[in-house]
């Protein structure tokens, strides 16, 4: 369908793209999207009760992957239902202005899971560098201001975003590229002087998942210096091991947002549904691998759950 937004006073109407060539197999797509979102709601929700529930998990690294499993939920719920509106019931037309709530969420808690995971990067820090002050310093007060400093972040920076797109004109086919509205996908199609709002989104970005990241590896450079220090080489892997499962979230986060940077800089020769796979991959994957990584590699969280089962002794 062609839908081009000529009258001013008329709301753009965005025609949402499945997998191009792939129109006959939506329907089992769809199957396998319903077993990701199934998988990412039982595994997110099992780590909140967990944590909620085991008294013995009411420690700062634990509330910081309570926030994350919180922040990964809302992903889900962001993209799911215009991916299934689509290769489900085939209805690919969205309003604008759902199109820019659904992007504005979607960028909130891309931005919020890369603030927690420096927070709980921060927390490793403390808690191997200067383990005699860990609870002084992260107490459950400054664990809430952190939380709060996160979502305030990610919500002030990507509000400007949907407010400056409203005020563009759509005077062309207005055929996104994915399931869902990504702000460099609704920019493209503005026949208006879009320069602000694309060096803006450039800023934030670099400002956010680019500082993000710089100051994740900075926190690990002075752990792994703490943890060369340790004379004992079983108290070195301990504190390691403390570590294996935040830095496996981390480039489960950051290396398909990576390469979703790169595809769209360098690789447009290749095939529209690279594109979108790699998409769906950075929106999707993490919020279901996040605890699954957290499960088998953290063994108070995986005791709490086959507590809560009653497969195994109370932590």
């Amino acid at each position: 369908m062609v839908v081009w937004n000529t009258n001013d006073t008329m709301e753009p109407i965005f025609i949402l793209k499945g997998f191009p060539g792939l129109e006959y197999a939506h329907s089992w797509l769809s199957v396998l999207f319903c077993f990701v979102f199934l998988g990412t709601f039982i595994g997110n929700v099992t780590i909140l009760s967990v944590i909620w529930i085991e008294s013995s998990l009411h420690q700062p690294m634990y509330y910081f992957l309570f926030i994350l499993a919180l922040n990964d939920l809302g992903m889900s719920l962001s993209t799911l239902p215009t991916i299934f509106s689509v290769l489900w019931l085939n209805i690919q037309e969205i309003q604008a202005s759902a199109c820019y709530a659904q992007l504005f969420f979607i960028h909130t808690f891309t931005f919020m899971e890369s603030s927690v995971l420096l927070a709980m990067a921060f927390d490793r820090f403390v808690a191997i560098c200067h383990p005699l002050h860990y609870t002084t310093i992260l107490t459950n007060s400054v664990i809430g201001k952190i939380g709060l400093a996160c979502l305030l972040r990610s919500m002030g920076v990507v509000l400007p975003t949907p407010l400056l797109l409203r005020q563009y004109h759509y005077c062309h086919v207005n055929v996104l590229s994915h399931p869902f509205c990504l702000h460099q996908d609704v920019l493209k199609l503005s026949c208006s002087d879009a320069r602000i709002n694309s060096i803006y989104g450039l800023c934030i970005v670099i400002a956010t998942l680019g500082m993000d990241s710089v100051f994740i590896l900075l926190s690990y450079i002075l752990i792994l210096n703490a943890v060369l220090s340790i004379a004992s080489p079983e108290e070195r892997l301990k504190a390691l091991n403390t570590c294996v499962s935040h830095i496996c979230v981390v480039l489960i986060f950051f290396v398909p947002v990576i390469g979703l940077s790169v595809a769209h800089r360098f690789g447009k020769h290749l095939s529209p549904i690279v594109h979108i796979f790699m998409a769906n991959i950075y929106l999707l994957l993490p919020p279901v691998l996040n605890p699954i990584v957290y499960s088998v590699r953290t063994k108070q969280i995986r005791l709490g759950i086959l507590h809560k089962f009653g497969l195994g002794r109370r932590l």
